[in-house]
């Protein structure tokens, strides 16, 4: 239940937030996804050319994701509900803002943890063990695979992700390099005029928005920072 005395916090997160809990980035591993090229694991080609890789290669992610652990910026998001009614909308599709104590997680590219039906998409599943195998089939008899959003893909999500955009008070970017569309154009969805605010270490892109305040520092750091400063202007 929100509190309608407490602002909305909206935080868009990506993968710099999961580095720094040890999981591996495509942009940080010279082109390469824990040792996979993009085209050969990550689009519907590839599904359609070797689903038994595309299986494996999330089968290993899926056990790094739930090897790792919440860092203290994942935490302290989840803190920050005790003073603001806080959305996360991750790019991300592991589950560490939920097992930090996140209370409303939206992932815009899918969970790692969940399979869905290669008939109808909207029969998804709880993946409850580390390898989803080929044989594996929903209730329909099809082949399950990665409830993941895939390159070339359309992102079903986006417009949910617009509207509660639309409705915050305050803005936070965290951890992704807002190159990757359309998640990068929900900064055009911010109505409030109050400041955005972006944690990036390495800003990748210039932006040309009086509004954007920049902290560049790693995600725990920048979070750090940014809780002290929102806390002393509630």
């Amino acid at each position: 239940m929100k509190d309608k005395n407490k602002p909305l916090l909206v935080v868009l997160s990506g993968a710099g937030i999961s580095a720094e809990s040890g999981l591996a980035t495509f942009r940080d591993s010279g082109g390469l996804w824990e040792g996979y090229k993009i085209e050969e694991v990550a689009t519907p080609e590839a599904w359609n050319t070797d689903p038994a890789r595309v299986l494996e290669f999330y089968n290993q992610r899926r056990i790094s994701s739930q090897n790792a652990l919440p860092n203290l910026a994942h935490q302290i998001l989840a803190e920050l509900e005790q003073d603001f009614n806080v959305e996360i909308i991750t790019q991300n599709v592991d589950d560490l803002h939920e097992r930090a104590g996140s209370s409303s997680v939206l992932h815009l590219h899918g969970e790692i943890n969940k399979s869905r039906s290669t008939l109808n998409p909207n029969l998804v599943y709880n993946i409850n063990r580390p390898h989803l195998i080929i044989g594996d089939m929903c209730e329909l008899g099809s082949q399950l695979r990665p409830h993941i959003v895939w390159f070339g893909e359309s992102v079903p999500l986006i417009e949910n992700a617009a509207s509660i955009v639309a409705k915050a008070a305050i803005f936070l970017v965290i951890g992704t390099s807002l190159q990757v569309y359309p998640a990068a154009g929900l900064l055009n969805n911010f109505n409030s005029k109050n400041p955005m605010y972006l944690i990036d270490p390495k800003p990748m892109v210039k932006f040309n928005n009086n509004r954007l305040e920049v902290i560049e520092k790693s995600a725990v750091e920048g979070v750090k920072e940014l809780k002290l400063r929102l806390l002393k202007h509630l």
